[in-house]
């Protein structure tokens, strides 16, 4: 029998409402979103289940999806199931951080918090993202390195969808170049900032001041980082690499990659949405890949994952 990863997604993944069973359903739930709403000073109770502007702005769209997504893990937890190894897309990378057992939850909260203001504070305006379909990733970056102004790729996500960021101009005039060389289609992304481009360098280096004052703790779970899409097993890497994810490219495909080489053939996307799953279809379809956003998903998976145990136990 092959591994068992548990992955975690990114902003965009977010809706009204997230979360909300399990805040009713698990005493653990409620407790690390109310452990998030005071760490935070936000009300995310409010920003995560009732109607507002706010859930798409990133400053509070990373602590809430942050909040949801360890509130599920620790509802896993508490039931006995852990991974083998464990990856996010961007703020989902924080979701494995607290599975690998690396920082605190408390921490977690911190950071994630700082980082999403000063990710928001960096490009307020001028901005933006798009995603290619239906286009090698050697064209894309010739492409976007022709192009005058700052545009690169952001998420190399799966085959056929890469995510172009940069100066909103830059971005448009790079579209354009991709569609006459052949691209299927480009959707422009409704974000709130160019992230993973050399415009988000200075968020990465007040980050690196808050996480100077993190302590860590040695890795139980190895995770896979988005800047190099390798498992890090050593806590002193840990620090340089989320700082250099804020600007840098995140390299989902390979972290899959990454973690199939290393066994993994059970994969459960924890949170909001089923971006990953998808992402997962077309990166590899002989894994298999179940999904946690709402409680009812919880039972399933976990009777799933219970089976899965009692026959490794058999073997």
């Amino acid at each position: 029998m092959g591994k068992l990863a548990f992955i975690f997604p990114g902003q965009g993944a977010q809706y009204i409402g997230m979360g909300k069973d399990f805040y009713k359903e698990f005493l653990i739930c409620r407790q690390t979103i109310e452990k998030a709403a005071e760490i935070s000073k936000l009300d995310l109770e409010k920003i995560c289940f009732e109607e507002n502007e706010k859930i798409s702005i990133t400053e509070y769209t990373q602590i809430a999806m942050t909040a949801v997504e360890a509130a599920i893990l620790k509802a896993l937890e508490e039931k006995g199931f852990y991974s083998d190894m464990t990856a996010g897309l961007s703020l989902g990378e924080y979701g494995a951080l607290l599975a690998s057992g690396a920082m605190s939850l408390e921490d977690i909260f911190y950071t994630v918090r700082k980082r999403g203001i000063y990710m928001q504070e960096a490009v307020p305006k001028g901005g933006a993202m798009a995603a290619v379909l239906g286009m090698e990733a050697e064209l894309i970056e010739m492409l976007c390195e022709e192009t005058q102004g700052i545009v690169s790729v952001a998420n190399y996500n799966c085959p056929g969808q890469i995510v172009i960021t940069g100066e909103e101009a830059a971005v448009a005039k790079a579209s354009e170049k991709l569609k006459e060389a052949g691209a299927k289609r480009i959707l422009p992304l409704q974000v709130s900032g160019p992230f993973h481009c050399e415009m988000l360098t200075g968020a990465g280096e007040k980050l690196s001041k808050v996480l100077e004052e993190i302590p860590l703790r040695e890795i139980k779970i190895p995770y896979v980082s988005n800047v190099t899409a390798q498992m890090v097993t050593e806590k002193e890497e840990i620090k340089k690499l989320l700082v250099k994810q804020v600007s840098s490219p995140v390299r989902w495909q390979q972290c899959v990659e990454t973690m199939i080489e290393n066994g993994a053939d059970t994969f459960v996307e924890i949170g909001p949405g089923r971006t990953l799953s998808g992402f997962m279809r077309k990166i590899n379809r002989n894994v298999t890949v179940m999904n946690i956003q709402t409680v009812e998903d919880f039972w399933k998976v976990t009777e799933k994952l219970e089976e899965r145990r009692e026959n490794s136990v058999g073997k």
